[in-house]
């Protein structure tokens, strides 16, 4: 019998060789989709997983009623109260640094070395490394203590056994305590040396409004997060709340509303890479992930959809085939069954095929991600093969049952093709698959738009030609270290101006603090500077003045702000300038001076943030900060002051380090790099989206005109012209296609409305790409139908007629 199915099948398939070709590349295509996203999901998911404590060690966030933002830091003090008054909480570690580079000595060689992480004693409680040499006890107790991983230490001193060996770095002397090999699995926390500032830490273990730290908390078994969540809001937020209300005269209430935090979220270690709200180890993204994880589905089910579509148009050619089966004996049952085997026959070859077009173009989507991603993991091949069987059942099983429960009589007598049964059902499925296309086009087309318009977009400053290098060595006094080669570098051929800003477009170091004015609070964000840093990345001054380096108020009192400062208290341009705030970093009040024009710091995904700029001296605390210095370069010969730059800085500025410098236009663009990427996969899947569909109708199309070739015969004999063949055979499909897209305009108008509210510098919704769709959509099923509608019209009549 199995024999019997399978020569039935294959003659099936070498007969309707075109559908199963289509039916072949469409589902390779949309599971080679399907696989690569899920390698990219499972990816994602498998950081922290290498840490035996990952189920007990929590990430800390904090959240703001206020503003309904998420932050990603802690004070020391509250985290030596949580352990102290919250009894869930065994543990805790913070950071106060990762990704550090410096310049280390030892008694062998220099060497600079980069992603460090400073951090509290107990750090490796929470990430217990594989240990090569030393003890992890008192590792990090001393201020004095460091500890590095094999690949340091063999930087550094060519071994691994290095434990009590000496290193120098940041003017101090450290003793290696221990030496540890990294996991070699996927961790964001992946630091080369530790170290832990203990008089740092020291210093702040008072300050409750110190959030510089990013904390961990590791939990004892059986903990309710919902009590600890609760235990943080009365325990911790409003116990400050209290401590630091009574100096203003607020109530706890009033505090935590204006200053926050109001609650917080624990996110578990294993978690955070994709579904923390924030993080200190970079942006979490889950919502992205999902998006491409559902339209991979999406190519499938259109793979699906073809198939049900072919295998009933085929209907009529199976008919007398399933008559005669029944007729002798045949069960429902066993007809199900052999539908489904030459279903599952097609989707198996298609899996193959897509594992080695999978293995093919791996590496170009690991080039894509930035990833390494390897087909070595059995989840991968148990859910791609779990997706098979799904789709096996749903596109075999619709067409099996349909196919099955022909009567025999009826289709011994030739009755099959007055059934219309079969043609709503075709015409539903082929309604779904032009409603995806359309949404498919759509979105394509928005998504490209809203790129656009962010690379477009006035950013409100001008970074051509303006190369940024971050100070590397640690410096007593970097003002003075700018200040000397702020007139040093300009004299280096190729460069034009030379100034510094703390507040740079696309960079991601910046501090904030509460700005009071008679009794309301603002949260801004600090823009030390030297005078003329506005006017060097051509920001535009609103009103008021510029800081004059020949006013000694302008570096005692005086700064300006953003346009959206002045909003955010409700000012108008005029009463500004007439105001004093309190910034909340000093004991006396700042004079605003000038207001300039918006311009955007952190990418446009954000509205643009209140800024107070103010001359770096103007703090006795900010010239410490300072840590870039900014030139512009000559247009007509950037590659050769870059190179004479390089040389000058590591010969005579910070021999030793690498020469680490940016433009500032190019990295503000990384800011929307993301979307640039959605941009591109969009694209490609729009593409695979148009092919399938429309090689699934034409080769419906194809099945259908086919049958009704005896029509157009006799139509042909009683004189209707070609035209009217063509438009007589195309018309019904072209009504499917305006349905459809009516049907996807509102969708379509929802979900990518959904997504436009993500960025706060977004595009109107745009009628064009929905009448781009419906007419696109409308020419190529036309195009695709009319091919074979043409052809049907120069039939051979005496072939279909010579029986009539």
């Amino acid at each position: 019998m199995l024999t019997n199915w399978l020569k039935i099948a294959l003659i099936n398939y070498k007969k309707n060789w075109l559908s199963t070709c289509i039916n072949l590349f469409g589902l390779t295509v949309g599971l080679t989709g399907f696989m690569l996203i899920l390698m990219h999901w499972n990816d994602e998911e498998s950081y922290e997983r290498w840490n035996p404590k990952k189920d007990d060690i929590y990430f800390f966030q904090t959240y703001s009623g206020k503003d309904n933002s998420y932050g990603n830091n802690i004070s020391i003090p509250m985290t030596k109260r949580a352990k102290e008054v919250i009894p869930g909480i065994q543990d805790y570690v913070l950071f106060s640094g990762s990704e550090i580079g410096v310049k280390m000595t030892t008694k062998n060689k220099t060497a600079y070395q980069q992603d460090g992480m400073a951090v509290s004693e107990n750090f490796f409680n929470f990430f217990p490394f594989k240990l090569v040499a030393g003890s992890y006890k008192d590792a990090l107790k001393a201020e004095s203590s460091v500890a590095l991983s094999t690949t340091a230490a063999k930087n550094l001193f060519g071994k691994t056994n290095v434990v009590g060996e000496s290193i120098k770095f940041d003017n101090k002397n450290y003793s290696v305590t221990a030496v540890y090999e990294l996991p070699k699995e996927n961790s964001q926390i992946k630091p080369e040396f530790i170290f832990n500032p203990v008089q740092q830490m020291k210093e702040n273990e008072n300050s409750w409004g110190n959030f510089s730290y990013g904390g961990f908390f590791m939990l004892k078994k059986g903990t309710d997060l919902k009590v600890v969540r609760q235990k943080f809001i009365k325990d911790i937020f409003e116990y400050r709340a209290a401590l630091d209300g009574k100096s203003s005269g607020l109530s706890v209430k009033q505090y935590m509303d204006l200053y926050g935090p109001t609650d917080s979220l624990l996110t578990p270690l294993d978690k955070i890479k994709l579904h923390a709200e924030a993080s200190w180890f970079g942006n979490p993204d889950f919502k992205t992930l999902m998006i491409l994880f559902t339209l991979s589905v999406l190519i499938v089910i259109l793979s699906a959809i073809n198939f049900i579509n072919l295998k009933t148009a085929q209907a009529s050619q199976r008919a007398k085939e399933i008559g005669v089966r029944k007729a002798i004996g045949s069960t429902k049952s066993s007809l199900v069954l052999q539908f489904l085997l030459e279903t599952f026959m097609v989707c198996m070859a298609s899996y193959f095929l897509s594992l080695a077009l999978t293995e093919l173009l791996l590496p170009s989507f690991n080039k894509f991600y930035e990833k390494e991603i390897k087909m070595d993991d059995w989840p991968i091949y148990f859910y791609s093969f779990g997706m098979v069987m799904i789709v096996t059942v749903i596109s075999g099983l619709v067409p099996a049952i349909y196919l099955s429960n022909f009567k025999a009589i009826e289709t011994l007598k030739g009755n099959f093709a007055r059934s219309k049964h079969g043609a709503w059902m075709r015409n539903g499925i082929l309604t779904l698959q032009l409603i995806i296309s359309s949404f498919f086009i759509i979105g394509g087309l928005i998504v490209n738009q809203q790129v656009k318009y962010m690379m477009n977009k006035d950013l409100g400053f001008n970074g051509k030609q303006v190369l940024m290098i971050n100070f590397s060595e640690g410096n007593a006094k970097p003002w003075l270290k700018y200040e000397r080669l702020k007139t040093e570098m300009k004299k280096i051929q190729g460069v034009g101006e030379v100034s510094y800003g703390e507040a740079v477009p696309g960079g991601e170091r910046y501090g904030s603090s509460n700005m009071d004015f008679m009794g309301k609070s603002i949260q801004a964000q600090h823009g030390s500077m030297d005078y003329d840093y506005l006017k060097f990345i051509d920001v535009k001054l609103k009103k008021g003045r510029w800081l004059d380096p020949n006013l000694a108020s302008d570096t005692v009192s005086n700064v300006l702000v953003n346009e959206a400062f002045v909003r955010k208290f409700g000012w108008k341009d005029d009463e500004a300038l007439k105001n004093e705030v309190d910034p909340g970093f000093d004991d006396k009040k700042y004079k605003i001076v000038g207001i300039v024009k918006d311009f955007n710091i952190r990418g446009l995904k954000t509205e643009i943030e209140p800024v107070v700029f103010f001359h770096y001296k103007t703090t006795g605390w900010k010239r410490f900060n300072l840590y870039n210095i900014q030139l512009k370069l000559d247009p007509h010969d950037i590659d050769g002051t870059v190179k004479r730059l390089k040389t000058y800085w590591q010969t005579q500025v910070e021999p030793g380090y690498p020469f680490e410098y940016y433009f500032l236009d190019q990295r503000f663009a990384k800011t929307f790099e993301k979307y640039q990427k959605q941009q591109t996969l969009f694209t490609i899947l729009n593409a695979m989206v148009l092919m399938v569909a429309l090689l699934g109708l034409f080769a419906l199309s194809s099945l259908m005109i086919e049958q009704k070739l005896k029509d157009v015969a006799i139509r042909k004999t009683l004189g209707a012209s070609d035209h009217a063949l063509v438009f007589g055979l195309t018309r019904q499909f072209l009504w499917i296609t305006v349905i459809a897209v009516l049907i996807s305009i509102p969708i379509c108008y929802f979900l990518m409305n959904e997504w436009l509210k993500d960025f706060a510098y977004r595009i109107d919704m745009p009628v064009w790409p929905f009448v781009v769709s419906f007419l696109t959509l409308l020419i190529l099923t036309f195009a695709v139908v009319s091919i074979k509608a043409y052809k049907a019209t120069k039939v051979n009549l005496i072939k279909y007629l010579k029986y009539e």
